[in-house]
């Protein structure tokens, strides 16, 4: 590649930006460090059209982040549910407190110091510098990684050590210096609206003339991985036992998934069980109205979850150690995974019958 191409890139970027880009989101222009950074964490792992609800729904509850610090942390992670990747709400809410304890509410204003706060990489630590304070720093993201891969025709692989180091320096060399925050909004709506994963509008792309991928048939090969996730799968079956109005219920702890969520009672295996072996177990000796659910499921980016749920009313109090006996107002209130709360619109374990 040449610095005539790169700079014809980067004009051409910048040209589309002004002139076609239409693409519409709330934090867009932004630049409020802490709204910046909370649109950042939300779409980590998240599509922008699930984000933008979520975005809305956290600014209007907490607009500043020293609300969000002084929140009950169950309080956001309610306002969190269904978004998945938790470990990120739990950072957010780290990071909130250390800004308004440690920093006295100011947000970081350099590109070393965001860095080092809680669940920030460099892609976020990138953004964060050039939306709030114009600093030079590329951003590199999947967007990124496709569009750079196609225009230049480069076929090593993204998620290699020589590949990011090779993508972000390439970033940074394209890296409209005066504006970076405009061109880092522009290079990733450019690879979500023109060059897409699938279905690029190549025909009216405004990089067409000069771009390898196109021009060698290599658009749909491009950008190039080398490692496939191993993905497990695991059986969870949850009890549901409701005594005197109240079921069981406690609070995921560990390095597992869904940490800081709460769940009924769980019994995992390594395989399915039948309906007829859940029913034997020996949470339910003195159960009457036993109601096994569907199966469920639930893609995970590293894991398959697949389970059932099952409800029973009991005769005598049962409190496994770790539970706790919770009525339905408190239950409204706790945040679940997305599991168990496909599981709980269709059904209400308080009020269940047959």
């Amino acid at each position: 590649m040449t610095e005539k191409d790169k700079k014809y890139f980067t004009e051409k970027l910048l040209q589309w930006n002004a002139l076609e880009n239409t693409r519409q989101m709330p934090w867009k222009g932004e630049n409020d460090p802490y709204k910046i950074w909370l649109s950042e964490i939300i779409l980590q792992q998240t599509r922008v059209e699930q984000g933008w609800n979520y975005y809305n729904r956290f600014i209007k509850t907490f607009s500043t982040i020293e609300k969000l610090a002084n929140a009950p942390e169950q309080k956001v992670f309610k306002l969190w549910e269904g978004l998945g990747y938790y470990t990120r709400c739990k950072n957010l809410v780290a990071t909130a407190k250390f800004i308004a304890v440690e920093k006295q509410g100011k947000f970081p204003e350099t590109y070393e110091e965001i860095l080092r706060l809680k669940g920030v990489g460099p892609y976020t630590a990138a953004a964060i510098a050039s939306f709030a304070f114009n600093l030079p720093h590329a951003v590199v993201d999947g967007n990124v990684f496709r569009v750079l891969a196609r225009f230049f025709g480069i076929d090593t692989a993204t998620d290699s050590t020589t590949g990011r180091k090779a993508f972000a320096a390439l970033a940074q060399q394209l890296l409209e210096k005066i504006k970076p925050g405009i061109y880092n909004q522009a290079i990733m709506d450019f690879g979500a609206v023109i060059c897409k994963p699938k279905n690029p509008l190549c025909s009216s792309c405004p990089l067409n003339k000069k771009c390898v991928a196109l021009k060698t048939g290599l658009v749909s090969q491009l950008p190039v991985k080398e490692g496939k996730l191993i993905k497990k799968e695991r059986w969870l079956y949850y009890f549901v036992l409701k005594f005197e109005g109240k079921v069981y219920v406690r609070k995921r702890a560990g390095k597992d998934i869904w940490e800081n969520l709460y769940e009924f009672i769980l019994l995992e295996k390594e395989n399915a069980v039948t309906e007829t072996l859940l029913k034997k177990s020996a949470f339910l000796k003195t159960a009457d109205n036993i109601i096994v659910s569907k199966a469920y499921r639930q893609q995970l980016t590293h894991q398959t979850i697949h389970g059932r749920f099952i409800y029973a009313e009991i005769k005598s109090p049962f409190l496994p150690t770790g539970y706790t006996a919770v009525g339905l107002k408190q239950l409204k209130k706790l945040p679940f995974p997305k599991f168990i709360t496909a599981w709980l619109a269709e059904n209400n374990p308080l009020t269940f019958d047959r």
